[in-house]
Formats: structure tokens, sequence, C-alpha cells
């Protein structure tokens, strides 16, 4: 399991990082309502534990700015500001669940172990985006329950792609996740061919370009 953690306060970021250390899950955490993006943008998280007092953006702006962008991330919104009105405020905005200060450290732990597992046993080997539908484990795709024919590289874009969907990535990190080896000269043109042929056999519009060089499926 790997969970960012937005808390703006340090020492208690810190505190919470060494003990999910300790229980084997990866952390990665940011200070402040803005570097939360890049994060987001360029690393994939099972989890997200978001204090809702952050400086520059509160985490209830966060939790929607996520969820219109980056659904299937779940949170759980971490706040001393645990009165009713504050759960229900995080929970409309569609957090996973709510923690109020001071907490037990191992109660968080059985909090993100919930809903990691929750989340795993929801995931299917069948996603489907519109027409198309893509078996993982059988590494077939059909548009339309038509079979369409893919090479291996271009099936394991796709489901790089279909597995961090709504998240945009560049051009280097999906070099670097479905080719393996990394090659600077091969970057552009190789990753902008491959998304030209998913383009053609699957929908044009499948894959969306951002700012030149990220890519996504929503």
């Amino acid at each position: 399991m790997k969970v960012l953690i937005v808390e703006d306060n340090v020492t208690l970021s810190k505190n919470i990082a060494e003990y999910l250390k300790i229980k084997w899950i990866k952390t990665e955490t940011v200070y402040n309502g803005v570097s939360w993006l890049q994060k987001i943008l360029e690393n994939h998280y099972d989890v997200i534990v978001l204090d809702i007092n952050l400086p520059w953006k509160n985490g209830l702006e966060i939790c929607k700015e996520l969820r219109e962008n980056w659904n299937s991330v779940p949170i759980i919104m971490l706040t001393s500001r645990n009165t009713t009105k504050d759960v229900i405020n995080g929970l409309n905005i569609w957090a996973d669940d709510y923690l109020g200060k001071p907490f037990d450290l191992e109660e968080l732990v059985s909090r993100l172990e919930a809903i990691y597992r929750r989340n795993a046993t929801n995931k299917s080997d069948i996603i489907k985006v519109n027409e198309i539908e893509i078996d993982i484990k059988k590494r077939a795709v059909t548009k339309d329950w038509e079979t369409i024919s893919l090479s291996n590289l271009e099936f394991d874009l796709l489901k790089y792609l279909i597995q961090n969907r709504w998240i945009p990535i560049d051009r280097k990190t999906l070099f670097e996740k479905v080719w393996w080896d990394f090659d600077e000269h091969m970057l552009s043109r190789t990753v902008d061919m491959y998304v030209s042929y998913l383009r053609k056999k699957l929908w044009e519009n499948i894959i969306e370009t951002r700012k030149w060089f990220w890519y996504l499926i929503k």
C-alpha cells in the first residue's frame, strides 16, 4: 500500500509516516494545500490521508477537486474540526472516511487497511470505458462486442493508462512503465506513435493529450 499524507503539522506528519513505515506501508508527505497536485500527477496512491486545515487551500477544496478529476482515489479526512457539520461536509464531497484529532495511530492503520481491502475487492479484471471493454487477465479488448486486436505493447500501454484512469501521465513515465528500457532519443516518438495506434484502433478521443506531453484516459 502507498499512502500520500497531506498534513501541515510537520511533526504529526512525520510521526504518521514513521509509524506507517513500521507497518510496511509506504508513504509520501506534503505540508500545504498546493504541493499535493504535483504528487498526484507523478505518482499512484492507494489512499490519501487529507487534513482539512491546510495553508493556501483547505482539505475540503482538495477533496472536491480530487473527486472531480481522480475519482477512484480513496480519501481519509484527518482534522481537529470533528463536529457533525464537518463530518457531513467531508462525506458529502465523497470522502471515504473521517478521523478526528487527536487519534490513535493504530486506528488510522486499521482504517487504511480496511479501505485498501475494500478498494482491492472492488477492482475487477474487466474494465469498461464507454463502448470499450478491457479484460486485464485475458489481455483481451472488445469494442461493441467486437474483438480488437492489439499488440503486446499496445495492450500494456492501454492497461497502464486504464489502471491510472483520470491521472495525466507524462511520456517519460509511460515509457519507463511500459517499455522499461528508457531511451531519451526514443521517448517522444515511440509513445506518441503507440498512442496514435490505440486511437486508430479504438476511437480518436479515448486518450486525451494535456499540455502536449501528458496523456490520460477519462
